[in-house]
């Protein structure tokens, strides 16, 4: 049942109300709630805390935390004694030194590909992303959707005076659907024609709003004079659309950079690291390391230009040069930064794989004495080391959105050599397992 928490203020705009959620349960049939269970429930207090700083947030860091913590606790219970090795090398092993013992040889199953966000899972996530290249040829869009936190969605549900980086909730809840549906507009060939397959990760940035990397594979194979009909790296006559106008000049042009703000981020040896400003060339062309250069219009060829404040606040007239490559369809229908990129070069396809599954924020030194033997890695401590997460990426498991999903699926087959299948083994069946193959 829902009962309306009746301790909010009468100022509060009863469409924005806290609603409790109340579920019986029986425990002593199906066990206590675990956080995974009770986290979604937890975030639903909508209401502010004036007197206690980050208190929400860091609620919800400790919650996914502890969800965490709890299955890799599992998982190291469970396969505690469990190890694993290709059964050529234990075989050989065993028949060398009968007194061998299961934990001097193989590696530990510690943290297996179930884990989500771990090296296992990201690394059979980019092994189905290179299948669909083998059988379907090289991708036709590499997609970047990045979150806009000025979408009136999310501010039209904020209390007055409030952040939207301080409802990591919301931004979430409206990515997740606004994600969806560019999915569905795409996959039934309102871009460019029907979808034969994708895949989508969710990362998160520095400043912590969420994107996504998207992957398309169309089933007619986009060709090179196509591209400027689906992908745009200039600014549109303000005259005929200035909605579409102001959309490109807010959320698709590159940050100041190069000759007009040395002191930038993204400046290394006084260039830019992404190669802007570009060229202005009159039609598309291929690049030489498997990106296209894109059609960017003079000002003396029908081009246009945009009124672009810097940080301290001074006024530039910047071209097409800026422009970041984008469909205008997208980019007018969700109003966010939505970077399209056309691949058609083998060269890019594996870059983009390992990139899209790269994985985690994380950085672990270790100092070791190079005249002791070599230590078992725990790949469970390895995990939790280092590992840093936003407010809004503890957010997103909590509410069981997924962070990777692809179609069709993908069935893994154990392809090897004679004896050299993986086996799994413990002090108990290492023995049978040499046996027994």
């Amino acid at each position: 049942m829902l009962l309306h928490d009746q301790s909010i203020s009468s100022a509060v705009p009863p469409d924005i109300s806290t609603w409790t959620h109340m579920f019986v349960r029986n425990d002593a049939v199906n066990g206590p709630l675990t956080p995974s269970y009770t986290g979604p429930y937890r975030v639903l207090k909508s209401t502010p805390r004036p007197f206690t700083v980050d208190s929400h947030r860091k609620e919800e860091i400790v919650s996914i935390d502890k969800v965490d913590t709890e299955r890799l606790q599992w998982i190291r219970h469970h396969q505690k004694e469990m190890r694993a090795e290709e059964y050529g090398n234990l075989r050989d092993e065993v028949n060398q030194n009968h007194q061998v013992m299961a934990s001097d040889v193989g590696l530990p199953v510690i943290l297996p590909s179930s884990c989500t966000r771990g090296p296992c899972y990201m690394h059979e996530n980019m092994q189905v992303a290179l299948t669909y290249a083998c059988h379907c040829g090289c991708f036709d869009l590499f997609i970047t959707f990045t979150c806009n936190p000025k979408w009136r969605d999310i501010q039209s549900h904020l209390f007055p005076g409030q952040n939207p980086l301080g409802r990591h909730d919301i931004i979430l809840r409206v990515f997740h659907l606004k994600l969806k549906k560019m999915i569905d507009v795409i996959r039934h060939g309102q871009l460019s024609g029907p979808v034969r397959c994708f895949m989508y990760t969710v990362g998160w940035q520095k400043r912590g709003l969420p994107h996504a990397h998207i992957l398309f594979w169309l089933q007619i194979k986009l060709m090179s004079t196509d591209v400027d009909s689906v992908i745009s790296a200039e600014l549109p006559n303000p005259q005929e659309d200035p909605v579409l106008f102001d959309i490109i000049k807010t959320n698709m042009m590159h940050g100041l950079c190069g000759y007009l703000n040395r002191n930038s981020a993204g400046m290394d040896n006084e260039r830019c690291t992404k190669r802007y400003p570009r060229k202005l060339i009159h039609e598309m062309k291929t690049g030489h390391d498997g990106y296209p250069l894109y059609r960017r219009k003079a000002l003396q060829e029908s081009g246009h230009t945009a009124t672009i404040s810097s940080v301290d606040g001074q006024d530039f007239n910047i071209d097409n040069r800026w422009v970041v490559p984008h469909n205008k369809v997208l980019c007018k229908m969700f109003s966010a930064h939505i970077n399209v990129e056309f691949c058609n070069s083998v060269k890019s396809i594996q870059y983009i794989c390992k990139y899209v599954h790269k994985g985690l924020d994380r950085a672990v030194n270790e100092l070791a004495r190079t005249d002791k033997p070599d230590v078992t890695t725990d790949e469970i401590m390895f995990y939790k080391t280092g590992h840093h997460i936003s407010f809004n990426e503890a957010f997103w498991p909590i509410f069981g959105f997924l962070i990777h999903e692809c179609e069709p699926t993908v069935i893994h087959l154990s392809v090897h050599l004679e004896n050299g299948q993986r086996v799994y083994f413990n002090k108990e069946s290492m023995y049978v397992c040499t046996r027994l193959p």
